[in-house]
């Protein structure tokens, strides 16, 4: 019981932590600036300049991320748990107070001040992809886009990392409709973003998005129900012989998002202590729930290629 519990308190310091750094990189280097990026505070920072901060990110973010836990619950089901509500609620209350600490701006005659300008968003995105790697690496989540990509990776065959690519562009570039922007606005939001992934994939699996997972375990049949059940993955039993001992054994096969590996490998942890876990990051995942599969020819070149061989024969 004490150990659930210091476990409890360690996840949620640590999403403190991410949290604290994913507001630093906005509230200290990149609205002072007028810069924004993509993702939900990018857009709620564009929402703030074009409003000349009549609308303050903070209560945008809250709004928004109200609205799409709604849409979230209707149409997703019960995906968002205890710690995305967390994330989403610290995020507000740090944003705002941030927000007043003047002194800690990065601007001329601040101890944060940073000359070169295009140093700025790099800066920033690597707090921000380090606090969201800090989040994502205990299950946690800051809501936003996360949100969105997944409805649109429920009901159209596109993968969450190209939903996401999708979205922040057209962020980034709706910027450039405010007045007196020009094209270095957009660049340094693309500068946020790449630094942002960057860094975020480095801290968490060193640039890999997904994870494969061989357990060896006697309890495989509970731990693959909850996987099927209640993560909404799939999973493969795989027929081994230990060589020692020459008896037949199953082993499940996994693949994972980054998110997810810290849930699951509690959960195998408290269904079977002894369970023995290898884990393997993968540079490409295609199919459903994560890339799609790419070929250099059209839907109809099957039934042409198919004709062809007809002919042929």
């Amino acid at each position: 019981m004490k150990s659930k519990v210091l476990s409890i308190a360690s996840d949620y310091l640590i999403m403190t932590l991410g949290v604290a750094l994913y507001c630093v990189a906005w509230e200290f280097f990149m609205i002072p600036n007028g810069m924004s990026s993509g993702g939900l505070t990018g857009l709620c920072t564009i929402l703030q300049y074009a409003t000349n901060g009549a609308i303050d990110v903070s209560t945008s973010y809250l709004v928004s991320n109200i609205f799409l836990l709604l849409l979230g619950f209707i149409f997703i089901g019960n995906a968002f748990g205890v710690k995305t509500i967390y994330c989403i609620l610290m995020s507000t209350l740090l944003l705002r107070l941030f927000g007043t600490m003047d002194m800690m701006f990065c601007l001329p005659g601040q101890f944060m001040y940073i000359p070169e300008k295009i140093l700025i968003p790099v800066l920033a995105g690597v707090l921000e992809g380090t606090g969201l790697a800090m989040i994502f690496l205990v299950g946690g989540s800051t809501g936003g886009t996360d949100i969105i990509a997944l409805f649109f990776n429920k009901y159209w065959p596109i993968s969450t990392a190209k939903a996401f690519l999708i979205m922040d562009i057209v962020i980034i570039t709706g910027i450039l409709f405010l007045p007196d922007r020009t094209l270095s606005d957009s660049i340094y939001g693309y500068l946020m973003m790449i630094a942002s992934v960057s860094s975020m994939d480095f801290v968490m699996v060193g640039r890999r998005s997904s994870l494969q997972l061989l357990v060896f375990s006697s309890k495989y049949q509970e731990i693959a129900d909850y996987i099927i059940n209640k993560m909404d993955r799939g999973v493969t039993v795989l027929r081994a012989q230990g060589w020692y001992t020459k008896q037949d054994k199953n082993v499940l096969l996994i693949i994972v998002g980054r998110n997810q590996i810290h849930d699951l490998k509690k959960v195998i942890k408290s269904i079977d202590k002894d369970a023995f876990v290898s884990v393997t990051a993968t540079s490409s995942v295609y199919g459903e729930g994560f890339e799609e599969i790419k070929v250099g020819y059209k839907k109809d070149s099957k039934k042409q290629l198919k004709s062809g061989d007809e002919k042929r024969d």
